[in-house]
């Protein structure tokens, strides 16, 4: 049955206090709204609908900037949950399956909690809700289920009795129906609340009236996290954060500290992968079986092949491309350049827009200058060429395989296979100059002390 994601992202979200819609805060380098799609996306939606208000432009940008053909629709006015599924209704008016309610600051459902409420619907549930088990279930709505285990109502903590209060197992807010069927009981909806707003909450009670079955799937409480303050998106990002750590772990990777090791939403880490402390990983990396990345590195937009050593200390920028067995030290940067299988860049080097042949050394302090103020311009570095330390490449410029540069040069030119290139002045002493100058200056400083 083909499935459609309606993503609720139109709130201001006050609590917040921030200029920023609330589903573009972000949760381990992605915008809470781009977890929601990933959840979307886990079940192959077909369409994902993504239901804009406050900052639209901002929000619409967003979602298809990740996913260019998420179809946008906007609520003009806050007129509650029901009223927000409406006007993705022109949207799907050519859609003939199955409709998921998610929301745009609810990150972490997952797609096997998912595949359960589908699988729910084509089990006969013309409506199916996600509950969970609250610890404290306080303002939340209950799920009231019948004798027979189906759902019968959700009740509003406000209007609940003490025995409805009495429930633990709480409303997500997350629903699915019939594309059909969820339209057709959102008309039934009415506004008679002390809110005056349309609930999508409602449709249930309107299901059951016309002998309709109901169902509620559980899932962890912490799934059903919601993001409405600054508090809220610290606990979202350390659940994530434990929940990554430990898959991590789990998939055969070593983690020295993991409670210092920050993964973003898509990181890809191999088998007998070391992670020591105080890693950072931003968004697009990948990192093959048996690297080792050491201390206190950053790593973002970059691939780091088998058994690589990267640190301590190293940033990886995008498009940094580590071969197997190559190794990036302490305080080197690597930026849009290819490293070459067993090359090594150990000390205090930046390395940007290159390319750097197998088992070349780079020596300590190595810059290419790549950037003319206008123009970006590349470096090659061939296979098992030695870079003397200090060394300045001034890009566009191409060193040989077998090649050597001189300690401190400034190459400007190419340098051809097995060739030493050498570009600096020549050194001349003059004899006793310097301690001419240091005591014409001390006697300087003293006639201006006794001046004083």
């Amino acid at each position: 049955m083909p499935v459609a994601v309606v993503i609720l992202a139109a709130g201001q979200g006050s609590r917040m206090k921030s200029d920023l819609p609330k589903v573009l805060h972000k949760v381990a380098h992605a915008p809470l709204l781009v977890h929601a799609m990933r959840a979307a996306q886990s079940i192959e939606a077909d369409r994902i609908v993504v239901v804009t208000g406050h900052g639209g432009a901002a929000v619409a940008a967003a979602a298809t900037d990740y996913a260019e053909d998420t179809v946008i629709v906007t609520q003009d006015e806050q007129l509650g949950t029901a009223h927000a599924v409406q006007q993705a209704r022109d949207a799907l008016a050519d859609f003939d399956g199955d409709v998921v309610v998610l929301y745009g600051d609810t990150p972490f459902i997952r797609e096997e909690t998912l595949q359960d409420m589908l699988s729910a619907r084509q089990s006969g549930a013309g409506i199916v809700v996600l509950g969970f088990e609250a610890a404290a279930p306080g303002r939340y709505g209950r799920l009231v289920l019948d004798q027979s285990g189906g759902l019968a109502r959700i009740v509003e903590a406000k209007d609940a009795s003490a025995e409805e209060l009495a429930i633990t197992l709480c409303n997500s807010g997350v629903i699915c129906a019939d594309r059909s069927t969820m339209f057709d009981l959102i008309e039934a909806v009415g506004n008679d609340n002390e809110s005056e707003e349309y609930y999508l909450t409602d449709l249930v009670g309107l299901a059951r009236d016309r002998d309709l079955s109901c169902a509620a799937i559980t899932c962890p409480e912490a799934e059903t996290m919601g993001v409405n303050s600054r508090v809220d998106l610290a606990a979202a990002e350390a659940t994530f954060q434990a929940a990554v750590r430990l898959e991590a772990l789990e998939n055969g990777a070593t983690l020295s500290a993991p409670e210092t090791v920050h993964f973003a939403y898509d990181t890809y880490i191999g088998r007998d992968v070391v992670i020591e402390q105080n890693v950072v990983f931003g968004p697009e990396v990948t990192v093959e079986s048996g690297a080792h990345i050491r201390a206190f590195s950053h790593l973002e937009g970059c691939h780091v092949s088998e058994a690589a050593v990267i640190g301590p200390y190293a940033r990886l920028r995008p498009g940094a491309e580590i071969g197997g067995g190559a190794k990036v030290g302490n305080f080197v940067e690597v930026k849009s350049a290819l490293v070459g299988t067993g090359a090594k860049i150990n000390h205090l080097s930046y390395v940007g827009d290159a390319e750097i042949g197998a088992d070349a050394n780079i020596g300590a302090g190595t810059i290419t200058c790549n950037y003319d103020g206008v123009f970006k311009h590349k470096t090659v570095i061939g296979a098992r060429a030695f870079i003397g330390s200090n060394t300045a490449l001034v890009a566009p410029v191409t060193i040989g395989e077998d090649a050597m540069t001189g300690s401190g040069s400034v190459v400007t030119q190419d340098a051809g296979d097995g060739d030493l290139a050498i570009a600096r002045a020549k050194q001349v002493n003059k004899t006793g100059l310097a301690l001419r100058v240091m005591n014409k200056l001390r006697a300087a400083k003293a006639a201006q002390l006794k001046d004083k």
